[in-house]
């Protein structure tokens, strides 16, 4: 080129020959512009060759199959609330009873798209088996690779059969024994699962939460108090109403006579009373009776109640030890401490290798800037069950916290960028660096802290745009005069306090005590407004029984047999009741008033609801009579009245107020000494030719009326003796005597 410049150096210039030189020079432009795009071109993959290893996107069935390889059980680190690491043996041993390989993936929910993740690691690991993959509540996806097993079949019935709430290690169990049926078993055990949930036909939940305990103590609470309030309460209440109930269907008294040969209470074989020791005994038990059911029925509710309601946990995970919850706190920190930006392996990837040699870049570059410093991204998943409980906060602190012994100079002081692969959040917390800790964690812009419409579409979340604009708003975050820190979070309940249920004489236990008590003082009132509109229907329709100064106005002088039966009915129920609910009479009274009772019991053959019934057995009247005069007299003994004497005119109008001689129609002209109740002396003074028409008769054969003492063989005629003879004349005539 210089021999062809010299050449032409004396010449004048042509034409041709300038051409010939531009040529020259573009040519020389173009091949410069060539050499540099090669150079570009190049220098860009070298640069992405020497990036460091740990920057690269990790191949998430590339890192199982790796996990499966070592171990064909694989629990992630990530769930330590709900699936232990530590639970790895227990699923071991259960994979070996299916008869086939079985690798078993254990990893956070949405953590992979099912049969696509179980073929590509499989793939990946070269190994045929039965591959299943669940999370943190049971099995979510199985496939078989190169051998026969009803995996779809067991995962459906494990669906169908168990309750959510059964946990990884249940499902797991039901999915095993229903594989190890073999496919037919299988399938037809699967039709019926499915069949029975399209029904209706739910499996229960196995755990209950803190609501249902809540439930549960306030239920006991109010049956503490509530059963033995109304068992004090209702007791007297219908204890009195009874005393108060008319009988339209007279009653047999509970320990009184009710068959020839038997006794009475109180009152022994022979009519004898029983002693006053032994019937002050009983009375004491009576009123000993309702209190003690009362505090046995509350005792057997406080023991009972705990065996009742024995749930003691939420849910089925066991508890995790000090390395299931420290385990992925230290593998985050030993990544981050070979590269400020840590992908988990174990989720989908979110960043490409374009992406990633960016946000290094960017994170250098903001470390050289003033006021800049570290900056460590972590780009794991964040759920309830993992060691920090879901909070990004707290899990930053701990990585910061480990990645400082890790480095053993101190504090790890950067800005800490937790990133959810699942959800697509982004949390940004200072620890140490010159910038506004409370701008950070409050003032991100929305996109970037929770994306939009396209980040929520988009299977990445757009985290690798998002985290780009993120460090340029650090980048344009104005600096402190002094570092400044986030602060420390606030620790989450421990695993065995998560898990763990309230007592449950505790929380609502206390106000169940008060609802308790004041529904048996409602149901106290409900109960006596019942009992008192029935008593007021039931007096309507039967008389009442009536007292002893009543009896001389409302007796009959010449009564029916329905009359006497019902009568007889009615008084001796009155006196069983009388005499089984009266404890505060005296020995004697108690023990007269027996020898009466026991006395008319005699004469109806201790049946008293026969006396009111239609085909009962037939008794005379005289006889029934008798029942009605004894009956009244074991009364009146209760009462204190010691009158052993009734009327002689009317034995119905009751005790006797005096003596009197009056004459008596069947004696002549012939005088008498009888008692005679007040209204009968009255007129054996004023009006004595009134008394023959007051003579008590009763009915006859064919319609005839006859004296009340005239029927021969009844008891009735020592009746002007007294009424303790009567009683005697029927237990000597007695054939049980």
């Amino acid at each position: 080129m210089l021999t062809t410049l010299r050449a032409t150096a004396g010449r004048p210039p042509t034409d041709h020959t300038a051409s010939g030189v531009i040529r020259l020079l573009l040519s020389l432009c173009g091949l410069t512009a060539l050499l540099l795009t090669a150079a570009t071109l190049v220098a860009a993959p070298a640069r992405a060759a020497d990036a460091p290893a740990a920057s690269r996107p990790p191949t998430q069935a590339a890192h199982l199959a790796d996990r499966l390889r070592e171990n064909p059980v694989h629990i992630t680190d990530q769930l330590p609330r709900a699936v232990p690491r530590s639970m790895a043996p227990d699923f071991a041993r259960l994979a070996e009873r299916t008869g086939v390989p079985t690798y078993v993936l254990v990893l956070p929910g949405q953590s992979g798209s099912g049969e696509d993740l179980l073929g590509a690691v499989h793939d990946r690991l070269g190994r045929d088996g039965l591959f299943v993959l669940l999370d943190e509540s049971g099995v979510r996806k199985a496939a078989a690779y190169g051998v026969r097993a009803p995996a779809e079949a067991a995962r459906t019935t494990t669906v169908f059969e168990l309750p959510y709430d059964a946990g990884p290690l249940r499902s797991f169990e039901r999915f095993v024994d229903v594989v190890a049926q073999g496919t037919e078993k299988a399938e037809a055990r699967a039709d019926a699962a499915r069949e029975r949930f399209r029904e209706g036909n739910e499996p229960e939940e196995m755990y209950i939460g803190p609501a249902d305990r809540k439930n549960q103590s306030f239920v006991t609470g109010i049956a503490l108090t509530g059963v033995p309030l109304t068992i004090l309460l209702l007791a007297p209440c219908v204890r009195r109403a009874r005393r108060r109930f008319p009988r339209a269907t007279p009653l047999r008294p509970a320990k009184g006579r009710t068959a020839k040969g038997r006794t009475a209470k109180g009152v022994a074989a022979t009519g004898r009373p029983t002693s006053p020791r032994t019937t002050a005994g009983r009375s004491v038990l009576r009123r000993l009776l309702t209190p003690g059911l009362a505090l046995a029925t509350a005792a057997a509710i406080a023991v009972t109640a705990p065996l009742v309601f024995d749930q003691t946990k939420r849910g089925a995970a066991p508890l995790p030890g000090h390395e299931d919850m420290t385990a992925r706190v230290a593998r985050v920190a030993e990544g981050l401490a070979q590269d400020p930006v840590y992908v988990d392996p174990e989720s989908p990837p979110v960043l490409d290798e374009a992406q990633l040699p960016r946000l290094h870049d960017r994170i250098e570059r903001f470390g050289r800037s003033e006021g800049g410093g570290p900056v460590y991204v972590t780009v794991v998943p964040h759920l309830p069950e993992d060691e920090s409980a879901g909070d990004e906060e707290l899990f930053a602190a701990a990585v910061r916290s480990q990645l400082s012994k890790a480095d053993g100079v101190g504090e790890a002081d950067g800005v800490y960028v937790v990133a959810d692969p699942l959800d697509g959040y982004i949390d940004v917390f200072n620890h140490g660096l010159r910038l506004d800790s409370l701008r950070l964690l409050f003032d991100v812009p929305e996109f970037i802290s929770y994306g939009d419409d396209r980040s929520h579409e988009a299977d990445d979340h757009l985290l690798g745009e998002r985290l780009d604009a993120l460090m340029t708003y650090l980048d344009e975050s104005p600096r402190t005069d002094e570092p400044t820190s986030s602060g420390d979070p606030a620790r989450p309940l421990s695993p065995e306090a998560e898990n763990s249920l309230p007592p449950l004489y505790a929380t609502d236990f206390w106000p169940g005590l008060f609802v308790g008590a004041v529904a048996a003082l409602l149901l106290l009132g409900l109960v006596a407004g019942v009992l008192g509109i029935v008593a007021a229907v039931l007096r309507r329709r039967t008389p009442p029984v009536l007292r002893t100064q009543a009896l001389k106005l409302a007796a009959p002088g010449k009564p029916s047999d329905a009359y006497l039966r019902r009568t007889a009915g009615t008084e001796l129920s009155a006196a069983a009741d009388v005499l089984a609910e009266t404890d505060d009479a005296g020995w004697q009274a108690l023990a007269l008033a027996w020898e009466r009772f026991d006395a008319a019991m005699y004469l109806v053959d201790g049946d008293i609801e026969g006396l009111s019934s239609p085909g009962g057995p037939r008794t005379d009247p005289a006889t029934l009579l008798a029942v009605i005069i004894l009956a009244r007299g074991a009364r009146n003994a209760l009462d204190g009245d010691t009158n052993d004497r009734c009327c002689a005119v009317n034995p119905l109008h009751g005790p006797s107020a005096g003596r009197r001689h009056v004459r008596v129609p069947a004696q002549g002209n012939r005088r008498r000494r009888l008692s005679l109740c007040p209204l009968c002396l009255d007129a054996a003074t004023n009006a004595p030719h009134e008394l023959p028409e007051r003579m008590l008769t009763l009915p006859g054969p064919s319609g005839t009326r006859v004296p009340y003492d005239e029927p021969a063989g009844s008891p009735l005629s020592v009746l002007g003796d007294g009424i303790n003879r009567l009683a005697d004349k029927v237990r000597e005539t007695s054939p049980a005597r």
